[in-house]
């Protein structure tokens, strides 16, 4: 599936005789898990990748191709099926800003398993650490870019709680202080290559999945409040590992160069947290009750599925493996 994707968004001879449907009920037949798997992924990698313009080799006319579009709803169904089966939601709050507010709160703030920031900060090693750059590379080198796709789709208080997030994540009118620029620096500081997708083919199938998950989220309008929900429990679960984040690194020997993006979100994201889950998720639950259900869909999700990609990290080191295909 993923190969017919890449030669039909190329261009090639061999993507002319493409039959999305076939393809992709066949890929799905025949997955265990689609979260997990790994042509699933990248064949939704690829489609996605077209309306962001991430890859430069695929041309911007396929943007739309129907064909595309429709293997791409073919896969996006089973997808959100599977996220929906396993994904557990708790107990609905009010449709109130405070009542909001404090579920997310609280369900961020359960422990769902063993730390990947505290084992970070404490253990890792020099590979691993760089290991954890590359996997953090497919969302990071583009941070920020799935949820904007919710910008133009709110409208009032949960927009301007947005805006304001988003501004900080691009800088602030900054070009050097862009999020993802800095990023890009700690990369190349750790002696790893920077261009968006250079470790494409080495990530595994949960690490696509958690950027393919916000993708979409955010290119899906009917999925306007799973992907303010996502965003609202990534910023209220980012400042204190970023913290760690950072001193595992200077634990390494790491300076500046590496550990200014994950100090940068440990004053930025204390913040966010804060107008993410009352302003932003609290006010659009107040204004669009209907959508409650897929904010707090869109949280559970964001922890479950970072949960998994950060567990199978941990399960490849202590075996003294790497997490990389």
């Amino acid at each position: 599936m993923s190969e017919a994707v890449l030669h039909r968004l190329t261009g090639s001879a061999a993507g002319s005789n493409f039959c999305p449907v076939r393809l992709a009920q066949q890929a799905i037949e025949r997955a265990e898990s689609i979260t997990r798997d790994d042509d699933i992924q990248l064949a939704l990698f690829y489609l996605y990748a077209s309306s962001y313009g991430s890859l430069e080799q695929f041309t911007a006319e396929l943007e739309w191709d129907t064909d595309l579009i429709e293997s791409r709803q073919v896969l996006e169904a089973a997808f959100e099926h599977e996220l929906r089966e396993r994904v557990s939601v708790a107990a609905l709050p009010a449709p109130d800003a405070d009542q909001v507010a404090r579920s997310l709160f609280a369900l961020t703030g359960e422990e769902a398993g063993p730390s990947m920031s505290r084992y970070f900060s404490k253990k890792a090693t020099l590979d691993q650490a760089r290991e954890f750059l590359v996997q953090r590379s497919i969302y990071t080198l583009r941070e920020a870019d799935p949820h904007s796709w919710a910008i133009p789709r709110l409208r009032g208080r949960p927009k301007a709680a947005l805006v304001e997030i988003q501004s900080d994540e691009y800088g602030g009118g900054r070009p050097d202080r862009v999020h993802a620029e800095i990023f890009a620096v700690s990369m190349r500081a750790a002696g790893l290559d920077s261009n968006y997708a250079a470790y494409l083919d080495r990530v595994p199938a949960i690490t696509l999945a958690s950027q393919n998950m916000m993708s979409m989220f955010g290119l899906n309008r009917r999925l306007l409040g799973a992907i303010v929900g996502h965003l609202a429990a990534f910023e209220m679960t980012s400042s204190i590992p970023n913290r760690m984040y950072g001193d595992g690194f200077r634990r390494l020997g790491f300076g500046t160069d590496v550990t200014d993006y994950f100090d940068e979100h440990v004053e930025a994201d204390a913040v966010h947290e804060q107008i993410a889950g009352r302003d932003m998720a609290g006010t659009l639950a107040e204004d669009r009750p209907e959508l409650l259900a897929d904010i707090m869909f869109g949280a559970a999700c964001c922890l479950a599925i970072d949960g998994e990609a950060a567990t199978h990290m941990l399960n490849a080191w202590s075996n003294g493996e790497s997490s990389l295909r």
